[in-house]
Formats: structure tokens, C-alpha cells, sequence
């Protein structure tokens, strides 16, 4: 009995002296955390989506405390209102952010874009686009297998089951950009909401020449110009037979869609545009690539 209690006495003593010295370096090498990050951590939305660029919440935080200003930090998910509300905790300024949203710049729909062949293999994106260009004559277009839906964590994108094409809830889009990253044919962007949510961009990535992309697809972008041409904020670049509208630059005046001979230039949430009286469109002067 009385080895049995040594051993115990032996194992306590053991114990207390290691939790002894653990409790010594815990205090040497402490680090002191300044108190407002955890008050900032407070006032964000707790998504943890890594919108910001940071890994999750705790971490933009802590950014937030240590840099002199917050001109280059923002959260997505909270929005100006969030990061009004940081400021005021720091002491800082919060810069003016433009609301964002992601849009998909892909039109090719089963209608538009036939499928050439199925694929019969794992459900995910990155790898059928790891194996081969795509179930149909187009290489650059979306694969339908909803990596982006999968990635989302806030249920603002899904597969519209006709056209196979990924749709964005405009009501429920953070612009986190999770889905941005998850498409490994870069088809999904983030581009300003716009005013009353009106925005005009080039439903395409297709980088083929005008006629292989169109034989693929009846709404691919052919490289025409004519959209350039008519643009009168120098808002449109053509770059590998790719029409793109840089974001900051567009002004909505909506000059560019109608001169799209493919339609591929998307209009959201316009108001329908007015018939051009036919003794106008006889005046009409053509554009000429």
C-alpha cells in the first residue's frame, strides 16, 4: 500500500511542478491583446467568408486595429454600414465602398450553346475543366456542375435546371467572392450593383475568333468592335477577340447594346426600350468595322 501511495505522491508532485512551470512561461512569453480588436470581431457580421481577403473575421479584425487607416479594408457582407461602425470604434475614417455583386458572364445557354457530348464523370467543375474544354463547342463557357452554388455560403447562387447556367440572388449576394474563386473557367466577377441595380456587361469570356466562337454559340462575343465604336466614355477594351466594359468607366447610357450583332451585351434590370420610329431607322447611319 505504501508503494502505491508513493507512486501517487511521486505522479502528483510531478503534475503540480509541470502545470508550475507552464503557468511561468504562459506569463513570460504572453502576448496582450489590444482590447478593440475583439470589439471590432463584435460588430462584424461573423461570416468568416474571407471576402475581405483575410481568413476569417478575428483576422480582419485585428487588421483593422493595427493599420493607420482603413482606406484599403473592407467587409463585403457588412457593408458601408459595418465598417462605419469600426471606424467610429477606432477612431478612424471608413472609405466610401461600392456595393457589388456578382454576375456570371457566360449566356450560353442549352438553347444558344448545344451539347456536343455528355460527361460521365465526378460532378464538380474543376475537374471535368482539369480533363477536357467542355460539353460543347465552347471551351471557355460554364461547365453547369455547380462548384460556385457548392461554394456559397449564403444560398445567393444556384443552376437554373433549362438553361443549366448559374443565377445570382441579388437580394442575398455579399460579393464575399467565394464563387468568384470556386470557377475554374473565370466566368463569375464581381461588378458594381449600380444604381437601382442597373448594370450593362459582356455576357462572354469566349477568347476564340469571331467565326468559331459564334459557330459554338449564338450569344459568344465575335470581336466585332462595333460596341467600342460607340461608346463614348472609352469604357470598352477589345483584347483576344474579347469585347470586355471596364466597371469604373461604364456610365450606363446603354449606347453599346443594341449595335451588339449577338446580343452578348446583357442590360439587367433596365426598363424595356423604346421602338425606334422606322423613318428614324432609315436615317440610320451603319457602322462599318
Amino acid at each position: 500500500m505504501s508503494l502505491i501511495l508513493t507512486a501517487v505522491a511521486t505522479l502528483g508532485a510531478i503534475g503540480a511542478g509541470s502545470a508550475g512551470i507552464l503557468y511561468l512561461v504562459s506569463q513570460k512569453f504572453k502576448v496582450e491583446e489590444d482590447p478593440r480588436i475583439q470589439e471590432v470581431q463584435d460588430a462584424l457580421p461573423a461570416a468568416n467568408c474571407g471576402g475581405c481577403g483575410f481568413p476569417g473575421c478575428a483576422a480582419f479584425a485585428a487588421a483593422c486595429v493595427r493599420a493607420d487607416s482603413l482606406e484599403e479594408l473592407s467587409c463585403p457582407v457588412g457593408g458601408q454600414e459595418t465598417m462605419d461602425r469600426v471606424a467610429d470604434i477606432l477612431g478612424k475614417t471608413a472609405s466610401k465602398t461600392t456595393k457589388k455583386i456578382a454576375v456570371v458572364r457566360c449566356s450560353g445557354s442549352c438553347e444558344e450553346r448545344p451539347r456536343q457530348n455528355l460527361y460521365d464523370g465526378a460532378s464538380k467543375c474543376s475537374i471535368a475543366a482539369a480533363l477536357y474544354g467542355g460539353d460543347t463547342g465552347c471551351s471557355f463557357g460554364c461547365l453547369g456542375l455547380g462548384d460556385c452554388v457548392d461554394s456559397c455560403t449564403f444560398d445567393a447562387i444556384h443552376i437554373n435546371p433549362v438553361t443549366m447556367l448559374p443565377e445570382v440572388v441579388e437580394d442575398t449576394c455579399t460579393a464575399c467572392g467565394a464563387c468568384v474563386k470556386a470557377c475554374p473557367k473565370d466566368i463569375i466577377e464581381l461588378r458594381k450593383q449600380g444604381p437601382r441595380s442597373r448594370r450593362i456587361y459582356v455576357s462572354c469570356v469566349n477568347e476564340d475568333k469571331g467565326g468559331v466562337a459564334r459557330k459554338a454559340c449564338n450569344v459568344a462575343c465575335i470581336g466585332c468592335s462595333k460596341c467600342q465604336q460607340v461608346c463614348p466614355f472609352d469604357a470598352i477594351t477589345m483584347e483576344n477577340n474579347l469585347a470586355y466594359i471596364i466597371d469604373d468607366k461604364c456610365r450606363l447610357c446603354r449606347k453599346c447594346a443594341p449595335v451588339c450583332p449577338t446580343n452578348s451585351i446583357l442590360e439587367i434590370n433596365f426598363p424595356p426600350r423604346k421602338e425606334t420610329p422606322p423613318a428614324a431607322k432609315e436615317k440610320e447611319v451603319p457602322i462599318t468595322a
